[in-house]
């Protein structure tokens, strides 16, 4: 019975160290920086976006469905990037970033909601972005660490993928299209 034990310890282990390893989170930049087209967020986060997507709670169901309107604006290197958010349950939700881009792909996003400063880089049809964000009250309050993939897709749609943890766990994965309105 102990060596079964031992055993099982040991597979779990390794199975968390491999996925630790492996994750969503672990992803790098550099996996993606030949593919294309192109991501630059000056010129696909520009403009009127419209966007819909789905949040999943901790045990993979889905807790909120939402539509935004989004409109980038930008000035050389420095842009803003307002989010307006209708949740299926009737809230809104609204969102400035403010954003600024260096020479060599990666960026800084700010936002009221966002403790301190985002960090992202912009590599092949890919964006990466790692930031912390405090929910609203009536959400708890709750401060969370977030990485956000957005992957180009060909036809000019950006599929997010974005998780989000507290004390290192899983509490909340968000999937979401945007696309240039109509």
């Amino acid at each position: 019975m102990t060596w079964v034990l031992l055993g099982l310890t040991a597979l779990l282990i390794g199975w968390l160290a491999l996925r630790a390893r492996f994750s969503f989170r672990r992803q790098s930049p550099d996996t993606y920086a030949d593919t294309g087209p192109d991501f630059d967020i000056r010129r696909h986060l520009n403009g009127p976006i419209h966007c819909e997507g789905v949040i999943y709670g901790p045990l993979g169901t889905v807790t909120s469905r939402f539509t935004a309107d989004m409109e980038g604006e930008w000035s050389g290197a420095s842009g803003t990037l307002a989010e307006h958010f209708r949740y299926a349950g009737g809230g809104t939700q609204d969102r400035k970033w403010y954003l600024d881009v260096a020479n060599d792909g990666t960026f800084t996003a700010t936002a009221d909601d966002i403790i301190g400063t985002g960090r992202g880089v912009m590599s092949g049809a890919t964006v990466r972005m790692h930031y912390r964000l405090r929910l609203p009250e009536d959400a708890g309050g709750h401060v969370l660490d977030v990485t956000d993939w957005m992957y180009l897709m060909d036809n000019g749609v950006i599929m997010n993928r974005s998780e989000m943890r507290k004390y290192g766990l899983r509490v909340a994965e968000l999937i979401a299209t945007m696309r240039p309105a109509a």
